[in-house]
């Protein structure tokens, strides 16, 4: 029995090892190919091909008989994408940015135009910034929200500076739309985004995009404190760790 199991999992062993150097061949390999980077003979080779090929995750050109990748695993792939909930993936993120900035960091994602606070970690400092989870945000005024802004489709872009006014909320909130496309370009050039008293006076914040397995802006997170605890110096500091933050989480999510 134990040898019979041992079998099985050798067996599952080498046909993931197929999948894995398939993805790196775009036009696909061979049996014999195959059997010379998996150092087993080709009869073992064409049987576990057999079987991806039934379940249809592998496939063969009718022209060259060589096996690449098939559409079955673009299936699984969308399904896990579909299964990952963002907060889950992101929350030890959050803890461990929080912990290491000593300041408040939110995950948000947007709708209808608008950004909504989904979770957050508090930092332990006497003096921080007011937040609650549900709450809405304008995209415009807060660096969460350009972050996400500056990452959609022009035309989604568009849509949303003509229906949502640029209200003004401090002196320094920018209010013109033509401002606001040349500032989301430098938020595109450098992957981050500041709230420099824009939403609530005497707050500052970094902030960064978060993407889907399919490149699609799904959410922002953000580190937010205030002015007298985030100077320019803290800001970068706080910039670059977000930044960093923001690609695991993305590619945890398969991006």
């Amino acid at each position: 029995m134990a040898k019979k199991q041992s079998t099985t999992v050798q067996s599952v062993d080498r046909a993931l090892n197929i999948l894995e150097i398939l993805k790196e061949q775009p036009k696909g390999l061979g049996v014999t190919e195959l059997s010379y980077r998996l150092e087993v003979s080709k009869s073992t080779v064409h049987r576990l091909l057999s079987s991806l090929l039934k379940q249809g995750f592998v496939k063969q050109d009718d022209e060259n008989e060589r096996y690449l990748l098939g559409l079955r695993l673009i299936e699984f792939g969308e399904t896990v994408s579909t299964h990952l909930d963002i907060r889950k993936v992101a929350a030890p993120y959050l803890n461990k940015l929080a912990e290491n900035t000593g300041e408040t960091v939110h995950l948000v994602q947007m709708d209808h135009g608008e950004i909504v606070y989904i979770d957050k970690t508090e930092s332990d400092a006497t003096i921080r910034m007011f937040s609650k989870i549900g709450k809405r945000a304008p995209m415009h005024c807060t660096g969460v929200g350009k972050a996400i802004l500056a990452f959609l489709s022009e035309g989604e872009i568009h849509r949303i500076l003509d229906e949502k006014p640029l209200k003004k909320f401090t002196k320094n909130t920018i209010t013109d739309k033509q401002e606001m496309k040349k500032h989301l370009e430098e938020i595109r050039q450098r992957g981050v985004s500041f709230d420099l008293e824009e939403h609530e006076e005497g707050i500052r914040c970094s902030a960064s995009p978060i993407f889907n397995s399919k490149g699609e802006v799904v959410g922002g997170i953000s580190v937010a404190g205030p002015l007298m605890r985030v100077n320019d110096e803290k800001l970068e500091e706080l910039a670059d760790k977000v930044l960093r933050v923001s690609k695991e989480i993305s590619r945890e999510l398969g991006s």
